[in-house]
C-alpha cells in the first residue's frame, strides 16, 4: 500500500512538470493579456520609457544664451571738450537745461538765417550782438548794392551739438556746431538766376557761439560769433 502511494505521487509530479513545460512557456501563438492603459497596442509606461531612453541617447544641443538687445545709445548733446564749461554754467544757473538750450539754438539758427536772407534788420538786431549784427548788415548792403536777391531755404538741421562752453564773470558762452542742408539761390534784380540751385540742397557746417549774462533777468541768448566748420 505504501509503495502504491509513492508511485502515484511520482506520477502526479511528473505530469505536473509536463504541464508546466507546456503551459508555463509562451510559444508566440497565444493571445496576450492587454492592460487597460494600452494605446495603439503598446503599454503607455513602455512608451514613456522609450521616449526617455531616446532622449537620453539623442545628443543634447548646446544652449547658447540669447544676446541681449543693445541698449539705445543716447545722443550726445555736447562734446567732451565742452564738459567743464557746461558744468560751470549748470552750477551757476540751476535752471539751465542743455536739451532745451539746443532746441532754442536750432530755432535761433533758422530765425537768424531767414532774417539775413530777407534783410530783416530788426530781427537781426534782437538776436545778435553788435559785432555780428554789423557784419550781417554789411553783407546785406553789399548784396543790395549789386541788386542781388537771396532765395535761400533751410531744408533741415541734421545735427546740432555743443562743441565748446565757457563761463566767466557771469557771462556764459556756448559754441554750437550746426550741420544743415540749405537750398541756396542768388538772383539778380530782374529775377534771373545767378547762382545756386532750386532743387539741390547744399551741406552747410556752421559754428556759432551764443552768449548770455546769467545774472540778467532776460533769459534769451544772443549770437556772439559766427564761423564755418
Amino acid at each position: 500500500m505504501t509503495i502504491e502511494i509513492v508511485l502515484l505521487a511520482m506520477v502526479a509530479a511528473f505530469l505536473g512538470l509536463r504541464l508546466y513545460s507546456v503551459l508555463g512557456k509562451r510559444t508566440g501563438h497565444e493571445q496576450e493579456h492587454t492592460p487597460r492603459n494600452i494605446e495603439n497596442g503598446l503599454d503607455k509606461r513602455a512608451q514613456d520609457r522609450s521616449v526617455r531612453d531616446d532622449q537620453r541617447d539623442s545628443p543634447i544641443p548646446d544652449i547658447v544664451p540669447a544676446s541681449p538687445a543693445p541698449a539705445p545709445q543716447p545722443t550726445m548733446i555736447y562734446d567732451a571738450a565742452a564738459e567743464s564749461g557746461m558744468r560751470a554754467i549748470i552750477n551757476a544757473d540751476r535752471n539751465f537745461d542743455a536739451g532745451r538750450f539746443i532746441e532754442g539754438a536750432k530755432a535761433a539758427y533758422g530765425m537768424i538765417l531767414e532774417a539775413f536772407w530777407t534783410a530783416d534788420r530788426e530781427q537781426l538786431k534782437e538776436l545778435c550782438d553788435d559785432d555780428v549784427y554789423e557784419s550781417f548788415i554789411a553783407a546785406i548792403e553789399a548784396r543790395e548794392k549789386n541788386g542781388e536777391v537771396l532765395e535761400n531755404r533751410l531744408v533741415r538741421i541734421e545735427e546740432a551739438r555743443i562743441v565748446d562752453a565757457d563761463y566767466e564773470r557771469r557771462m556764459a558762452r556756448i559754441t554750437v556746431r550746426f550741420d544743415a542742408d540749405i537750398v541756396a539761390v542768388v538772383k539778380d534784380k530782374d529775377d534771373k538766376l545767378i547762382g545756386g540751385s532750386l532743387t539741390d540742397a547744399v551741406d552747410t557746417h556752421d559754428v556759432w557761439t551764443f552768449m548770455r549774462d546769467l545774472s540778467s533777468a532776460d533769459p534769451n541768448w544772443i549770437l556772439d560769433e559766427t564761423d564755418e566748420a
